[in-house]
């Protein structure tokens, strides 16, 4: 049978290719610990169909992930998520989501590199599952805020209380946020663009 005349060429939606004006690209990395909405962010701030590579959790994470909190979670990331977001006609944004797991790890080097700074989204139900990351972040020297997501149930605590369970220091921004609305998610992103600015600006004389 000739399928010659059914043929089609698979390639990405016009409303996902990069705009034709854009002239600069900077890159955030979304980092956290297992289930805190990583992937629910990125997908939820970006303009373009976003590229998870979610997979069905199995028994070969078993004892291995720890799941305690999230038991209901059946899928997780196993590479990266990756979103855009155009802050103007000229200049865009690329947003990285990074496994949870610390069995994937390895795969920070490649994520970070290029990277003007991070949101380290933690859930207060859970927040130990958030040191580890922070820790790794402090030692690579990345600027970062910290986005304390909204669950079912979740406690909410006083910003103070938040930065000295994490042990923050304090010049180091934190945000409220619902991972799962656009404008929530946007505006932890233009926390960091802030806290980012203020980092460059040079010292008042």
């Amino acid at each position: 049978m000739d399928f010659r005349s059914s043929d089609t060429v698979v390639g990405p939606l016009s409303t996902d290719l990069l705009p034709a004006s854009a002239a600069m690209a900077v890159k955030v990395v979304i980092v956290g610990g297992f289930g805190v909405g990583k992937t629910t962010l990125v997908g939820s701030v970006s303009e373009i169909r976003p590229l998870t590579t979610e997979e069905t959790m199995t028994q070969a994470g078993a004892g291995v992930d720890d799941v305690a909190g999230v038991e209901r979670k059946t899928s997780t990331t196993v590479a990266m998520d990756f979103g855009r977001i155009s802050i103007s006609d000229e200049l865009v944004l690329y947003v990285f989501g990074t496994p949870g797991q610390e069995r994937f790890w390895f795969l920070w080097n490649g994520l970070f590199e290029g990277a003007l700074g991070a949101v380290v989204l933690v859930d207060t139900r859970r927040l130990e599952v958030s040191f580890d990351v922070i820790g790794r972040l402090e030692e690579r020297g990345v600027p970062f805020v910290v986005a304390a997501n909204t669950f079912p149930e979740s406690p909410t605590y006083p910003t103070e209380e938040l930065r000295t369970a994490l042990d923050l220091p304090p010049e180091v921004p934190i945000v409220a946020c619902d991972a799962r609305t656009r404008e929530s998610s946007r505006d932890v992103l233009l926390a960091l663009m802030r806290y980012l600015y203020n980092l460059s600006a040079p010292p008042p004389p």
